[in-house]
């Protein structure tokens, strides 16, 4: 029997086989991979749904993945895997990592060498035996002893996870530590406790009675395919999507200090340990612990230094620990419970997967009290973007489903900002509209010049409207535009105008230093779900997240207040 965790594991096994199998298998691997993540993140009993055959309830697992995982759970074995593993070498997996090694190759070093790891494969080629093998030279040999090396390097240097992702898997290894009796505190620290845009490493720091215990624990979570760095303390390891995680076990005393030291960012805490230095109280950062009595919490160390409580997500070292001197830091900052209601959305009448019933109930199931929809304008027909001749029957709709639920339902769009900074539809149209979202969906590559132009008379429209993803960002796909963007904020603070700050995972525009920015001119704001599916509507708590980042204020967000205050407020016409 195996429990969620080993099931995920074979799974993901399974998914990599099938893609190395190539063809159509690789929709089955996607099949065993979204699977995979299922069943690690489900949070309730999994045994239960395995026994009551429940498990195509859960979203993304189809009759065929739920026999399989019924196999793993009750004899801890596969048909499936089991198959793919006779046609396979053994290590195959790690092995088809190095560049240059194809399956041929890595059979014949098999039936040759036995090599089934990279560290055999590394340790072959450094003892000269792979130039003796049919197929392979000395040349060869050097190539893979260089592309292993090239790996290496590669590791210290990973790609970086949005942050959507790392939380998705950070959560099931915070699960499988608490697992561990010895287990007495756990929290995600680093990067991701900060909720930066993207992450290297997911850290984690734990308070165990038996540090190496939960250490060796760890190292038994079945997502683990290569072990980088282990000590008596901390170990860092690579899980089988690529994603790297680094574990520091303390004892309970210290837990309060080493979460603060592996929390903040390399700035900040060298800032404060400075500050402390002029306060004659030491903080030993290495060993975990602060001069005089213990340290019960992150807040007991601030208040120590005579400052205010600094949250996670601002311990970025630009202005914050002055701030907190002085008792300037905002104490109300943003929170995900204070979001009244939903801004951004998008339904079947555009680019968005469900329907308008489908998005208002999932709003409603949510507590929301109101909802825009907002799909796109007609200039983005590429996003199938609604002809006025469609609203009259889109607006008709949304009526009908009013009658259904509880969630207030406002009737919106995304309208584009045209070349030349008009807004798509007439202004007869956009009066009639409930709340208008004014976003750039093409010419990215104006000269800066002319893009604030364009921006500019945009946000200057007599039009109330909220700045959509303002400057056009895909997180490590797609750069911000060009454009001024003080002169805009500057505008935008002395017109009808409000910011999003945009919740998609792969926008989150603004981004913080910018926000902060719009704070200083008093500019209301909009934490926005940009939402083309149901389960986007949950893109909140990562809007949040940036707002928070940006020292934003319950009181300046507009989606915090109730159905009538939001509506008065971004109503388009006076």
């Amino acid at each position: 029997m195996l429990d969620k965790f080993g099931i995920a594991a074979a799974l993901q096994e399974i998914a990599s086989l099938q893609e190395l199998k190539g063809g159509d298998n690789r929709f089955k691997a996607r099949a065993y991979r979204s699977g995979a993540r299922a069943i690690a993140g489900y949070s309730g009993d999994i045994g239960e749904v395995i026994t009551q055959n429940e498990l195509t309830g859960i979203r993304g697992i189809g009759n065929a993945l739920a026999s399989q995982i019924t196999q793993l759970y009750t004899t801890g074995k596969s048909s499936v895997l089991e198959t793919l593993r006779e046609e396979f070498p053994p290590g195959v997996l790690e092995l088809t990592a190095v560049p240059g090694l194809t399956l041929s190759k890595i059979r014949t070093l098999h039936e040759a060498l036995g090599i089934t790891s990279v560290d055999e494969l590394k340790a072959a080629a450094e003892a000269g035996l792979l130039r003796n093998v049919k197929g392979f030279g000395p040349k060869t040999e050097q190539s893979l002893l260089q592309s292993i090396r090239d790996n290496s390097k590669r590791a210290s240097t990973n790609r970086r996870l949005h942050m959507h992702l790392a939380d998705r898997i950070a959560v099931p290894v915070l699960e499988y530590l608490r697992t561990h009796r010895g287990c007495e505190d756990v929290s995600i620290s680093g990067s991701l406790r900060r909720r930066k845009e993207t992450v290297g490493v997911i850290r984690i720091t734990a308070a165990a009675k038996k540090p190496g215990a939960l250490i060796d624990h760890f190292l038994r979570f079945p997502l683990i395919v290569r072990t980088e760095e282990q000590g008596d303390t901390t170990c860092t390891v690579e899980l089988l999507e690529g994603a790297r995680v680094s574990l520091t076990v303390v004892s309970k005393d210290r837990f309060p200090m080493a979460l603060w030291a592996t929390t903040g960012a390399v700035a900040h805490v060298a800032r404060v340990q400075q500050f402390a230095v002029q306060r004659k109280i030491k903080l030993d950062i290495e060993n975990f612990v602060a001069s005089g009595r213990a340290l019960r919490s992150e807040a007991d160390l601030y208040k120590r230094l005579g400052m205010q409580f600094i949250p996670p997500e601002l311990r970025e070292d630009v202005g914050e620990i002055q701030a907190a001197l002085t008792g300037k830091l905002p104490e109300d900052l943003i929170a995900l419970e204070d979001i009244q209601g939903m801004v951004h959305c998008h339904t079947t009448y555009s680019d968005g997967v469900n329907s308008v019933a489908e998005m208002a109930q999932a709003a409603d199931a949510m507590g929301m009290k109101y909802l825009t929809i907002t799909d796109h304008s007609p200039t983005a027909f590429y996003a199938g973007g609604v002809k006025p001749d469609r609203l009259k029957q889109q607006w008709d709709e949304i009526d009908e489903v009013q009658e259904t639920v509880k969630v207030r339902l406002l009737k919106g769009t995304e309208s584009d900002i045209l070349a030349d900074g008009s807004l798509d539809y007439p202004d007869n149209i956009l009066e009639k509209f409930d709340v208008i979202v004014a976003s750039i969906h093409s010419r990215y590559k104006m000269n800066g010049e002319q893009m604030t132009k364009r921006i500019l008379k945009a946000m200057r429209q007599p039009v109330f409207k909220i700045w959509g993803h303002a400057l056009g960002r895909l997180i490590e796909r797609r750069p911000p535009f060009e454009c001024d963007v003080e002169k805009i904020l500057d505008a935008i603070a002395e017109s009808r105008a409000a910011v999003e700050i945009n919740g998609d995972p792969y926008r989150l525009d603004l981004e913080p230093r910018w926000v902060r920015e719009a704070r200083k001119r008093k500019i209301r704001f909009v934490v926005s779900v940009d939402a083309h599916s149901t389960g986007a509507l949950n893109n909140v708590r990562y809007g949040v997240s940036i707002a928070r980042r940006g020292w934003v204020r319950k009181s300046e967000v507009l989606n915090t207040r109730g159905v009538k205050q939001f509506m008065t407020a971004v109503r388009p016409t006076d």
